[in-house]
């Protein structure tokens, strides 16, 4: 079974979306969307100039776990799957490597409403589960983005986590938090 996204078969496909590894050459079409406010108000850092965000963007670091998903030729949004290791005791630990994936996603608002970002998260989440093998998948958002806890519910995750004021936003307010999860059993038996 492959071990990392670059191990899978690409691209895959959706009824409406490709999903593929994101290039340097993505980074325009994702840099036009993440620069909005609806968008940039939740991304971790601000996108800045088009050529920073493009040296950025084609860090081997994130190249290695960006997908992109395309809508008629068209790149409508960005997935990160980071395939990591799960906490475990000393003894086990070698038993928790590569076992977990954190995702996250950024969509362009002018495609929101039409089911696009689900239908590219639940692939993401078949890919984690089918694919590489995975027994859990996790994701994070600021309580106040309504939008990312809603697809996160809608892929079937369960909220875990509830932090009040933990994450400290550029506009210098102390957020809630939320984090998700699925376990590859409930994601099974859910298809079953």
């Amino acid at each position: 079974m492959p071990t990392a996204l670059q191990d899978l078969d690409w691209p895959v496909g959706t009824e409406r979306l490709t999903l593929r590894p994101a290039t340097a050459s993505d980074a325009e079409a994702v840099w036009r969307y993440r620069r909005l406010p609806a968008v940039a108000e939740w991304m971790t850092a601000l996108p800045g100039d088009l050529d920073r965000y493009a040296e950025q963007f084609a860090e081997p670091d994130r190249l290695r776990v960006t997908l992109v998903a395309e809508h008629e030729g068209v790149v409508v949004g960005d997935l990160m799957v980071r395939v990591e290791d799960a906490w475990a005791q000393t003894e086990v630990a070698g038993d928790a490597v590569a076992t977990q994936a954190e995702l996250g996603w950024a969509f362009d608002p002018a495609h929101h409403g039409r089911g696009l970002a689900t239908e590219a998260a639940e692939r993401v989440v078949d890919l984690c589960f089918a694919g590489l093998g995975l027994r859990r998948v996790t994701a994070g958002c600021f309580a106040d983005n309504a939008p990312s806890w809603r697809l996160m519910e809608r892929l079937g995750m369960r909220r875990e986590a509830e932090f009040r004021a933990e994450s400290l936003h550029r506009s210098g307010r102390w957020l809630d938090s939320y984090t998700y999860a699925l376990l590859g059993e409930e994601w099974a038996a859910a298809r079953a």
